[in-house]
């Protein structure tokens, strides 16, 4: 008889295929976007975060699914499959619980404490937010597993962390890259916390759920 994996220390997602259709779906909707914002007569790129505006609060909503050119969105096209496949390995459900923390606190800290001359787009802050919850996911669930995978993710990715420091004269959103990694941090630990409340029989209120 196989032995039963725990979800909570899961490398791989246990559907694949639905996995692989999750993340390329999301990245659909993101060419579908760019194609909208070239094609209408109307700059949909506006509709980002305009740091302390008011007006400009709801970009916290649409700014992860707006790009500034296909070079932009074609640099963050692998990292969005890649990671947001992997991700899936909690299942669905931790998946939306994971992404809706990230995409939410990264915006808020941009609107916080980004750029006033300018708006804010682009999904890189949900990448950042994603690989950073792959890399310290094992820690918290103790997986032998996840922790060799988030050393390879390291090995090959850690050089996007450079990306979280203040750059003079950049156009690149440092804070939404830095944001989005403590999101991404926060929600492994918020995660690993409602996976032991589950498997110890208790519930856990407010918790993102496995």
């Amino acid at each position: 008889m196989a032995k039963r994996v725990d979800p909570a220390k899961r490398v791989l997602p246990a559907a694949p295929k639905a996995a692989v259709l999750v993340a390329l779906g999301f990245t659909a909707l993101l060419y579908l976007s760019e194609l909208l914002d070239v094609v209408l007569p109307v700059q949909l790129d506006m509709a980002g975060i305009s740091a302390r505006e008011l007006s400009g609060l709801d970009g916290v909503l649409w700014a992860p699914l707006l790009h500034g050119g296909w070079g932009h969105l074609v640099a963050n096209t692998v990292p969005v499959v890649l990671f947001g496949f992997l991700v899936m390995a909690g299942g669905f459900a931790q998946w939306v619980a994971v992404t809706a923390t990230i995409w939410l606190l990264s915006g808020l800290g941009v609107w916080l404490v980004g750029p006033s001359d300018g708006v804010t787009i682009g999904a890189s802050g949900l990448a950042f937010g994603w690989l950073a919850f792959l890399l310290v996911r094992g820690l918290f669930s103790r997986s032998a597993g996840q922790l060799v995978l988030a050393a390879v993710l390291f090995v090959v990715y850690g050089g996007m962390f450079w990306g979280v420091l203040p750059t003079v004269g950049s156009t690149i959103s440092w804070q939404g890259h830095l944001f989005g990694a403590l999101a991404g941090v926060l929600a492994a630990w918020l995660t690993s916390r409602a996976d032991r409340s589950i498997r110890s029989g208790r519930s856990a209120p407010g918790n993102l759920a496995a």
